[in-house]
């Protein structure tokens, strides 16, 4: 280990994974430690057992749930949009040759005390129960807008500039309802909350049409896809790319101490009795407390179940959103499942998650509007974690560090995050304009 590196890597969550497979492809000497002995930090994946040490303090789940290893329960659950930024990265490094990917069966969000389908496109806005006749016919309008805009092509832009007109301004054009704009900001955009009405409007077109791209890639009812055994796969699969580039793994390393010279800037990492030199740390909030701040609290909930969400149309995976407005809420709320189908658990098993910003100090109120609308449950268990955000200054101390993972059930802001750190470190953006059939995998 008394080696000299370029940057040394402290977590294997999947953020800190990504970057240590972009950096080792740069060609950086890379070494990659974590203080547990399984890959995933905070986003791992827990099989039966694993899942009732956490929660319930034992080892020994109900006999009814079926076999342990038949479950790969996601820490933190997040669906990929198919042509995502994420999907991108994934076929820029090349690690999707290590993971199989299927689609997501639906997207539906939460209105007016009811589940609906997300309609994505002009023709699914005229046959959506979300709104009335003539709203119908606006939203068509909208949509085709949106479908039709082109950054560089003048003639799209109906005379609006998008980098100055807000979305609010947009949308009034349109003459579109409060509750259409709720479900096309929170459902379609994902946004998390509703600061984007009085921002420029291109984000939010861009956004849209992301979805709508996604969706119509796998022509499946959502524009989601999931890897088969869940997103444990990730990290792991990162792990063998940054090894394929002469990156060095080591888990079960206690401590992990970040060292600093006399200028404050970081020298190495010591773990029991030896330090790696380096140049610049990567790591998540954990390794580095005292150059974090607590900016919030994700409270979830997690259960296991023998039957698909309710008004879903039976889909064995699913997101639904339930946009703040609908809650009398400052976040959205958000709806997970998942089940046998991509292998996450056993036959005639689903798990689901329901996720939101902590507003409260209990959870299990405050989740309940969603929890109401899973149907009966086997089991279920509660949780709440801290979201961190870095403090520090990496141009003075060369120390990278991530968000934690906020409540959100897709993966948008996480690889932001990630994109933003790669930056900092090497002065480069990546070029993500890759050949997104490279991930095509996921059909049957």
């Amino acid at each position: 280990m008394d080696e000299e590196y370029d940057v040394i890597v402290l977590g294997t969550g999947l953020k800190e994974c990504i970057l240590s497979g972009l950096l080792s492809v740069d060609g950086l000497k890379v070494l990659h430690m974590d203080r547990n002995d399984y890959y995933g930090g905070e986003s791992t994946s827990l099989n039966l057992i694993q899942l009732w040490k956490r929660f319930q303090g034992n080892d020994s789940p109900p006999a009814h749930l079926g076999s342990s290893r038949d479950y790969n329960v996601d820490m933190i659950p997040k669906f990929m949009m198919a042509n995502g930024t994420l999907v991108r990265v994934l076929i820029h490094t090349d690690v999707t040759k290590y993971l199989y990917f299927k689609a997501v069966d639906g997207s539906y969000v939460f209105n007016k005390g009811k589940i609906h389908k997300v309609p994505a496109t002009d023709m699914e806005a005229l046959r959506s129960p979300l709104m009335g006749l003539f709203e119908k016919r606006r939203a068509r309008k909208f949509f085709i807008y949106v479908q039709d805009y082109d950054e560089n092509d003048p003639k799209t832009h109906g005379g609006l500039d998008l980098t100055r007109v807000t979305t609010r301004e947009l949308i009034s054009k349109y003459g579109l309802d409060d509750n259409t704009v709720d479900f096309i900001g929170h459902a379609l955009a994902l946004h998390r909350d509703d600061r984007y009405l009085d921002e420029p409007a291109l984000d939010t077109v861009k956004r849209m049409k992301l979805y709508a791209e996604s969706l119509a890639r796998f022509q499946g009812g959502s524009p989601y896809i999931y890897p088969l055994y869940g997103l444990g796969e990730l990290p792991q699969a990162f792990a063998r790319l940054s090894a394929v580039y002469g990156g060095t793994y080591m888990l079960n390393k206690p401590e992990c101490k970040v060292e600093f010279d006399e200028e404050g800037k970081v020298c190495g990492v010591s773990s029991e009795g030896e330090t790696a030199r380096c140049k610049k740390v990567v790591c998540d909030p954990s390794y580095l407390p005292n150059k974090v701040k607590k900016v919030g609290k994700v409270a979830r909930a997690i259960a296991i179940m023998s039957h698909p969400i309710p008004n879903t149309d039976d889909s064995h995976s699913v997101q639904v959103i339930l946009p703040q407005k609908q809650l009398g809420r400052k976040s959205d709320m958000y709806l997970f499942c998942c089940s046998y189908s991509h292998n996450v658990a056993p036959k005639g098993k689903f798990i689901a998650f329901v996720s939101t910003e902590a507003e409260t100090n209990q959870p299990q109120v405050e989740l309940k509007p969603g929890i109401d609308l899973l149907g009966p449950v086997d089991e279920i268990f509660f949780d709440t974690y801290d979201r961190c955000e870095p403090v520090n200054e990496p141009l003075l101390d060369n120390c990278f560090i991530s968000t934690s993972y906020d409540a959100t059930t897709h993966f948008e802001s996480t690889v932001m995050d990630v994109l933003a750190i790669y930056t900092k470190i090497t002065g480069k953006t990546i070029d993500l304009s890759v050949d997104l059939s490279a991930a095509s995998a996921a059909e049957e």
